[in-house]
C-alpha cells in the first residue's frame, strides 16, 4: 500500500518494494496533479526596536494595528533595514503557506493566485517572498502590481513585548480576470482562506467568488480555512452563506469553531459544521486535533485504538475508515477522529504561526494523492467508493499532526524540506490485509 503522487520521501506511509501500483503506474506514465490557491501576498517580519520607535511611527505598544498608510510602511521598512534591526523575514499568508508546505510534502506542483510586486529590488520584501516559497508553487498566474505586497511588521521591545502593524499594500487588487478558469477546472482542489472574503468592495473577493463558482461547476473540491475568530464574527452570516454553497472542506482552529457555530464543545463543533460541508480539519493547541467527516455505512471500518467519548459516545469508534462526500454516500454516517499532540508536543515552541496550515497542507496532500491513484488505477479496490481521500481518518490525523509538530519546532510557518520516515503502524497493516 504506497501513499502515491511525486515524493522524495514515504512520510507516514509504508512503500512496498514489490506492488502492483509501482508496475502500473510505470506503464501509464506521470499524472498530472496539482492544487490552486488565492491568497493576499504578504511578508512576516520581525525586529527588535525600542520603545522610541513605535512613537515614532505613532504604534500603540502591544496592540495589533493597520499602518496608516503605504508611505508610513515604506518609512518603517527603510528604517529597519538602514538600521539593521530585521531578525527575521518569511514569506507568509495562510494560503501562502499551505500552498508551499503542500508542494514540499508531495514534492509536485501547486498554483498560486495573487499580486506581486513588477518591479522587485533584492532584499526587499517582494524578493523575500520569491526566495522563501518553494519552486514548485507555480506562480506564473500572479499579477503584476505596481507597488508593494503586504507587509506585516512583529516589533519586539527590550521587555519582550511585541507590536504589530500590518500594511494591507496592494495585496487585496487581484482582479477576476487574473484566475484562470482551466487551472482552477483541472485541479484536484481549490484552497481558499475567507481573509479574502472579508470586504465585499475588494478586488480579490471577486476574484475568490469567481473561483470557486469555476470549482463548484467542474467538481473541485474547495477547501476553506477561516483566518481568525474576529474575522468569523464579523462576516459570519456572510461566511455561512459561502460555506453552504462552495465548500467541501473546513479547516478551523477551537476559536473560530466557537465563532462560527456558537459551541465551546470541539466534537459538537465539528457536527455542527458538517451539516454543511463534508469534512472538518478542527485543531485544538496542545489538545491535538480533529477530524470529521463522513463514510457510507457499508464503508465504516472499526479501530483498533482506545475507544474516546466526550459529547458523542464512541466517537472514534469508526476512525479507521475513509472520509467520503455525504451526497455520495447511500447511507451517511458522522465519522470523528482525534489525535493528541505528537510526542506531546515540541519540548521548546519556536513560532505558533502556520501550526494549522501545516495540518491543513497534510490533508491536502492526501486528497490530491487519492486523486492521483484514482486517475492510474482507476479500477483500484481503493476506489471502490468514491473516497475523499487516499487514507483513512486516524492516518490524516497522524500526517497532519505530525508537519504541524514539525512546523511548531522551527521559526518559519514554511517547511525547508519534507518529514523523516517512520515504521509502519497498526492500522496500515490492517488496511493492508
Amino acid at each position: 500500500m504506497k501513499f502515491p503522487g511525486k515524493r522524495k520521501i514515504k512520510h507516514y506511509f509504508p512503500v512496498n518494494a514489490d506492488n502492483r501500483f509501482d508496475r502500473e503506474s510505470i506503464a501509464f506514465g506521470h499524472v498530472n496533479t496539482y492544487v490552486t490557491g488565492i491568497d493576499q501576498n504578504i511578508v512576516d517580519i520581525t525586529a527588535h526596536v525600542d520603545d522610541s520607535v513605535l512613537a515614532d511611527f505613532g504604534l500603540r505598544k502591544g496592540a495589533s494595528q493597520l499602518l496608516p498608510d503605504n508611505e508610513t510602511a515604506n518609512r518603517l521598512y527603510e528604517f529597519l533595514l538602514e538600521n539593521n534591526l530585521i531578525e527575521e523575514e518569511f514569506a507568509g499568508g495562510t494560503i501562502g503557506n499551505t500552498l508551499h508546505n503542500y508542494s514540499v510534502l508531495a514534492d509536485d506542483r501547486s498554483v498560486q493566485f495573487g499580486v506581486m510586486s513588477e518591479n522587485i529590488v533584492i532584499g526587499t520584501s517582494s524578493y523575500r517572498y520569491l526566495c522563501n516559497t518553494s519552486s514548485k508553487v507555480d506562480l506564473t498566474y500572479l499579477q503584476p502590481v505596481t507597488g508593494a505586497i503586504g507587509r506585516g511588521f512583529a516589533l519586539v521591545t527590550p521587555d519582550g513585548d511585541r507590536t504589530f502593524g500590518i500594511s494591507p499594500g496592494l495585496m487585496n487588487e487581484l482582479k477576476p480576470d487574473y484566475i484562470s478558469e482551466k487551472m482552477v477546472a483541472g485541479s484536484s482542489a481549490l484552497v481558499l482562506c475567507a481573509y479574502t472574503l472579508a470586504d465585499e468592495s475588494q478586488p480579490i473577493y471577486h476574484a475568490t467568488i469567481k473561483a470557486a463558482e469555476v470549482a463548484l461547476e467542474n467538481n473541485v473540491p474547495v477547501v476553506l480555512t477561516l483566518g481568525s475568530y474576529v474575522l468569523v464574527e464579523n462576516i459570519r452570516e456572510r461566511l455561512q452563506a459561502f460555506i453552504d454553497r462552495y465548500v467541501t472542506i473546513v479547516a478551523m482552529n477551537e476559536d473560530e469553531a466557537e465563532a462560527l457555530t456558537g459551541m465551546t464543545d470541539r466534537v459538537l463543533a465539528c457536527e455542527k459544521v458538517l451539516d454543511s460541508v463534508d469534512l472538518v480539519l478542527l485543531t485544538a493547541g496542545p489538545e491535538g486535533l480533529y477530524l470529521s467527516g463522513y463514510c457510507d455505512r457499508d464503508a465504516l471500518r472499526q479501530t483498533s485504538n482506545p475507544i474516546r467519548s466526550s459529547s458523542v459516545t464512541d466517537f472514534n469508534r469508526y476512525e479507521f475508515s475513509r472520509p467520503m462526500s455525504r451526497r455520495d454516500c447511500s447511507d451517511p454516517v458522522k465519522v470523528y477522529a482525534h489525535i493528541d499532540p505528537y510526542m506531546g508536543g515540541p519540548e521548546r515552541i519556536s513560532n505558533t504561526n502556520g501550526a494549522g496550515d501545516g495540518a491543513l497542507a497534510a490533508v491536502v496532500h492526501d486528497m490530491t494523492a487519492n486523486a492521483f491513484h484514482r486517475l492510474v488505477l482507476p479500477t483500484s479496490g481503493k476506489h471502490n467508493h468514491a473516497y475523499l481521500t487516499y487514507s483513512s481518518f486516524a492516518q490524516v490525523c497522524k500526517y497532519a499532526n505530525r508537519v504541524s509538530y514539525q512546523v511548531l519546532a522551527q521559526s518559519s510557518p514554511r517547511l525547508s524540506r519534507g518529514l523523516p520516515e517512520r515504521e509502519d503502524s497498526l492500522e496500515e497493516a490492517y488496511w493492508s490485509r
